[in-house]
C-alpha cells in the first residue's frame, strides 16, 4: 500500500515531464500556492470530517466527479441548478442519485472567506474526489488545479453517460471516444469498489430471463435486496466504504451487480485486466490514479471560456 501510494506521487510527476503540459491548458500543480495557500488543507479538512460523520460519501464525491467531467469536462456543471429557462445536468435521471452538493457548497464557502473569487467549483469536485479516495485507503495522488467554471449545465448533455446496462464493447466505444484505453475503462470501473447501487439500476437482469452471466446465489440476494423497491442499495462489494480489489473479485465470482460490472468479465479485451486487479491490487491502484488525472484533465476550461464562480450552484 505505502509503495503504491508512493508510486503514484511519482506517477504524478512523470506525467507532467512525459507530454501532460499542464500548463499549455491553464492548470499546473501547486496553482493555488501563493494566491490561496490554505485551500488545500481547508479543502481536505472539511471533507475528512465529512466522512468521518458519513464514510459513504467517498463513493458520492468520485461518482460526482465523473458525472462532472464526462459531460463537458471537468468544469463544475454538475452543480448548476435548473432555472426556469434551462433544466440543468444534476435533473437528468442519471444524476438524481447524486450527493454531496452540500459538502462542496460547505468548501467554496470557507473557501470564499478565505480567499474571494480564487478557487473554482471545477477544482473543489476534483480535489475532493481525489480525497474520497485516499480517505478510504485508496491511492494518493496529486492533480493539477486551475480550472474554471463552465456556464453550460444542460440536461440533454447527459444523455451522453456511460448507461448501466452497456456491455463491455459498448464501454470501449464510449470510453474510447473520450480518449481512454480498455485498460483506462476498467481501472475507473474500479471505483465502485466503493459505494451502492439502486434495485433500479439491476433489476432488469433479474427477470426475462434471468442474466446468465450471474452465479445463481448472487441472482438471489439482488432479487432479496429489490424487494425492497426501486430504491433498495445493494453494495458493489463486501467492502462498501473501502477502496481496494474487492469489486473485481466479486466480478470473477459472477457477482457484479451492475450489468455494466459484470460485463468486464465476459469480454476478452477486459477480462485480462479483471483477472491482473483482482490478483494485484497495487497494480490496480497505479493504473487508477494515472486514469483519474487524465479524467480530471477532461476540456477543462480556462480564462475567459470559464469563470469562477461565488456559488457553485449558479452561474456569476
Amino acid at each position: 500500500m505505502a509503495l503504491a501510494n508512493f508510486l503514484g506521487v511519482f506517477l504524478s510527476m512523470e506525467l507532467i515531464a512525459s507530454g501532460h503540459r499542464f500548463g499549455a491548458n491553464g492548470l499546473s500543480m501547486n496553482y493555488y500556492v501563493f494566491n490561496c495557500p490554505l485551500a488545500e488543507p481547508i479543502l481536505r479538512n472539511t471533507v475528512t470530517s465529512a466522512l468521518q460523520s458519513d464514510p459513504t460519501l467517498a463513493a458520492a464525491l468520485v461518482r460526482m466527479h465523473f458525472h462532472d467531467c464526462w459531460i463537458q469536462g471537468c468544469d463544475g456543471s454538475i452543480l448548476l441548478e435548473s432555472t426556469k429557462d434551462n433544466k440543468a445536468e444534476k435533473d437528468s435521471p442519471g444524476n438524481l442519485s447524486l450527493r454531496g452538493f452540500k459538502l462542496i457548497d460547505d468548501v467554496k464557502e470557507q473557501l470564499e472567506n478565505q480567499c474571494p473569487g480564487v478557487v473554482s467549483c471545477a477544482d473543489i469536485v476534483a480535489m475532493a474526489a481525489r480525497e474520497a479516495v485516499a480517505w478510504s485507503g485508496g491511492p494518493v495522488y496529486d492533480i493539477p488545479t486551475g480550472r474554471k467554471d463552465g456556464r453550460r449545465s444542460k440536461i440533454e448533455d447527459t444523455f451522453n453517460l456511460p448507461f448501466p446496462t452497456f456491455n463491455a464493447s459498448e464501454l470501449i466505444r464510449v470510453f474510447g471516444q473520450r480518449g481512454f484505453s480498455a485498460q483506462e475503462m476498467v481501472a475507473l470501473s474500479g471505483a465502485h469498489t466503493l459505494g451502492v447501487a439502486r434495485c433500479s439500476s439491476f433489476k432488469n437482469r433479474l427477470s426475462n430471463p434471468i442474466d446468465p452471466t450471474m452465479d445463481s446465489d448472487f441472482s438471489r440476494t439482488l432479487s432479496k435486496t429489490c424487494s425492497g423497491g426501486d430504491n433498495a442499495e445493494q453494495p458493489f462489494d463486501i467492502t462498501r466504504n473501502n477502496f481496494d480489489g474487492f469489486y473485481f473479485q466479486a466480478l470473477q465470482r459472477k457477482a457484479g451487480v451492475l450489468f455494466s460490472d459484470q460485463t468486464l468479465y465476459g469480454n476478452p479485451k477486459t477480462k485480462a485486466v479483471v483477472n491482473n486487479y483482482a490478483l494485484n491490487q497495487a497494480m490496480f491502484f497505479l493504473d487508477f490514479q494515472q486514469a483519474m488525472v487524465k479524467m480530471s484533465l477532461l476540456d477543462v476550461k480556462e480564462g475567459s471560456k470559464g469563470e469562477v464562480r461565488a456559488d457553485c450552484r449558479k452561474i456569476n
